[in-house]
């Protein structure tokens, strides 16, 4: 009878399993790598909780926000400053919360010559101005040019700060974040731009005055000083590196339960600390 009623007692101060809860993030494929970093780590601590990570671009992702299919959008836009939300807010239709700072590198293969560039020659590169390498003190080589697709936020902040009235010439390769550092690597001609996420081991390798192995793919391509400087988190926290914006995450009305909790993850002591590995923090 004892066992019975020890055995009763038991079975009735179990705790229910919670439901699974997910949490679709669809948009900047620049925001994927910290995404990916910062929802493993969040599942780990909430085994409930998971993750649909989906990309498209930051248009694609706040149009399937604004349409109800996911439950926050990752965005490199840069909004009006009245959407920006440096904290969650306590009511509003729409809140767009900082995360951190990115920096768009400019890439070219690992045997390239050419090591910085300025912001007159890289607009005469990619407007098709330049069409040889050795115009900007390169190889004698044909440029290749590697743009993104239209709606992608790094293309947007590299055409509105960079090209100025100029267009990305029409021979531009296109294609997605996740496929650019591979095709460069491959292609001694070729010139692109992409987040400083993932070329985070050769940033850091070269801040610290390590010589980088050719084993790592983002170690096979080389990262551009434009006007004197690289994407590194101090010259983005600093705004002295012209091609740095915040990366946002976007939802519609007042965040509950389980994604504002989320979020105040993002923005807090850990969370931050995940970001810094791929962007500055914001925090």
């Amino acid at each position: 009878m004892l066992v019975s009623y020890v055995l009763l007692a038991c079975e009735q101060t179990q705790v229910a399993t919670p439901e699974p809860i997910t949490i679709t993030i669809a948009g900047a494929t620049s925001m994927r790598p910290v995404l990916q970093a910062l929802s493993a780590e969040y599942s780990r601590r909430h085994p409930s909780v998971l993750f649909d990570l989906r990309g498209g671009g930051s248009t694609i992702g706040e149009e399937q926000l604004a349409a109800g299919q996911i439950d926050l959008a990752a965005s490199t836009f840069s909004p009006p400053e009245e959407e920006i939300n440096q904290t969650i807010p306590a009511d509003q239709k729409l809140f767009r919360v900082p995360i951190g700072i990115d920096g768009l590198a400019i890439i070219v293969h690992h045997s390239n010559t050419v090591a910085a560039l300025s912001v007159a020659q890289v607009r005469d590169l990619f407007s098709g101005k330049f069409v040889h390498w050795s115009a900007v003190g390169g190889e004698d080589r044909d440029v290749l040019l590697v743009s993104r697709e239209d709606g992608s936020g790094s293309r947007q902040l590299f055409e509105s700060r960079l090209m100025g009235i100029d267009s990305v010439s029409l021979t531009a390769i296109v294609m997605p974040t996740a496929d650019v550092v591979d095709y460069v690597a491959k292609n001694p001609q070729a010139i692109a731009y992409v987040s400083r996420s993932y070329l985070v081991e050769q940033l850091d390798q070269v801040q610290s005055n390590v010589e980088s192995p050719r084993d790592s793919l983002s170690n096979q391509v080389k990262v551009i000083a434009l006007e004197g400087k690289l994407p590194t988190r101090e010259n983005l926290k600093d705004s002295s590196y012209l091609l740095s914006a915040p990366i946002y995450l976007v939802g519609n009305g007042q965040p509950q339960g389980t994604i504002r909790q989320f979020v105040e993850f993002i923005l807090g002591p850990v969370g931050q600390e995940i970001v810094g590995q791929y962007h500055a923090r914001i925090r």
